[in-house]
């Protein structure tokens, strides 16, 4: 299946099966999703990701993260920058999301990151996604 939006498609997939309660899922890989895995796994808001190759697409496998009982840790994922309208800001700004209790993930030159790592770094760059 081919997809206009891979990043968006990673996000929806990750808010149903958290809504869903599910503690996995998989999708299929590339570089700009291992890169997201790894920077939602580092701020905590999923527990880990694998990859694994299925033939010859890889696979990424997210295990999902909940609080005390089953309420889930990422509460909200929002694509900003979509294909049909790029989103870029200056290291000036960088949006903080939900007040600095969210995340807003970059693309820059120096590669994908959170947005408090792009302004320590004083880069600019595409605004991906919030996630809070």
């Amino acid at each position: 299946m081919n997809s206009t939006d891979p990043i968006a498609d990673m996000l929806t997939r990750i808010r149903n099966a958290s809504l869903a309660r599910h503690r996995e899922l998989t999708i299929p890989s590339s570089k700009v999703k291992r890169e997201i895995a790894r920077i939602l796994t580092e701020e905590g808001f999923i527990e880990s990701f694998e990859t694994a190759t299925d033939g010859v697409q890889e696979a990424l496998t997210v295990h999902l993260r909940y609080a005390e009982g089953r309420t889930p840790v990422v509460s909200g994922l929002k694509r900003i920058s979509k294909p049909g309208l790029r989103v870029y800001a200056r290291k000036t700004e960088i949006p903080r999301v939900l007040g600095g209790l969210g995340l807003a993930i970059l693309s820059t030159s120096r590669g994908i990151m959170t947005g408090s790592q792009a302004r320590k770094l004083n880069l600019g760059g595409e605004v991906l996604c919030y996630v809070w």
